[in-house]
């Protein structure tokens, strides 16, 4: 990588790559959650998460270049140690405490590359992309915020 366009690639590819396997990683999240309002949190993010995708193709297509990602290993950890909570946890309560973990853990990580990719966009003046980029950026935080929301007022409590 030799130019800031360079790293804004390659980062690019790595969220790519993260998205597509939170996709594949919601559907066990899901299937293993009692609270209704948990499942439909989770189901609601994972529709979320395609139109993400199609937002990053779109902005590889603005880049002239093919969708592809680049294996995302942090993603990969997260997904495991959230695979670990769903095979362990014995009791409902604490398996939905640890699943709300999991997935926050997930969204921050994505909070933190769409926000470099918002700003990198912004400097390489691909106001467009940028664009798309925040409305992602939005959605992550708001999909943090529910999840806070749940764990604090209803999930952790009968979990203890």
């Amino acid at each position: 990588m030799k130019s800031l366009q360079d790293l804004f690639v390659h980062m690019l590819k790595d969220v790519y790559h993260a998205e597509k396997q939170a996709i594949r990683a919601y559907p066990k999240m899901v299937k293993s959650v009692k609270t209704p309002e948990l499942k439909q949190a989770l189901e609601e993010h994972r529709d979320e998460t395609l139109g993400q995708v199609e937002r990053l193709e779109q902005i590889f297509e603005m880049l002239d270049r093919r969708a592809r990602g680049e294996p995302c290993e942090a993603m990969q950890s997260l997904i495991e140690e959230g695979r670990e909570v769903l095979e362990e946890a014995e009791d409902d309560n604490v398996r939905e405490a640890g699943i709300i973990a999991a997935a926050q853990a997930i969204e921050h990580y994505e909070i933190a590359r769409y926000g470099t990719l918002r700003a990198w966009a912004e400097e390489l003046g691909m106001g467009d992309a940028a664009k798309l980029l925040q409305q992602t950026l939005d959605e992550e935080k708001k999909t943090d915020e529910r999840l806070n929301k749940l764990a604090v007022d209803r999930v952790n409590r009968k979990a203890a």
